[in-house]
């Protein structure tokens, strides 16, 4: 019998880093914080406590990356942040394209109720869902 694996997901920004959670028996994550950054500096102790609370086997950072498939200039900050993690915390942090997930996120906002203003009503946590489910229904197990 296979076990089953959680992981936390990172939406990386420069103002927000969008969370979610989810696990390989379901395939299906959930948003869970919002947490804020200036200019791209994490809040590292609320990474912590919620490493801490959740218990993931793993960590997925979403990549920026553009339809093309180049890097962006978030591209590269978004990796630096996946260090970080993986040093200051000692698990193991997985890039994944994260190509389309905030159209997919605005989409299911939009379609549970959300007005469509994104800098007051952010959807961060939702897009790290994207991600994350994306991660989940790929061939990695």
């Amino acid at each position: 019998m296979t076990s089953v694996l959680s992981y936390l997901c990172f939406d990386y920004g420069l103002k927000n880093i969008g969370v979610a959670l989810g696990n390989t028996l379901t395939k299906e994550a959930r948003p869970i914080a919002i947490l804020g950054a200036v200019n791209g500096k994490p809040r590292w102790d609320e990474i912590e406590a919620l490493v801490k609370e959740w218990q993931p086997t793993e960590i997925i950072v979403g990549s920026p990356i553009d339809e093309d498939g180049k890097p962006t200039e978030l591209s590269a900050k978004a990796a630096k942040f996946a260090r970080q993690i993986e040093g200051r915390l000692g698990l193991r942090v997985k890039l994944h394209d994260e190509r389309f997930s905030s159209k997919e996120a605005k989409l299911r906002a939009k379609e549970s109720g959300h007005r469509g203003d994104f800098v007051k009503q952010p959807i961060d946590d939702l897009a790290a869902a994207v991600i994350l489910e994306s991660w989940l229904n790929c061939d990695h197990f």
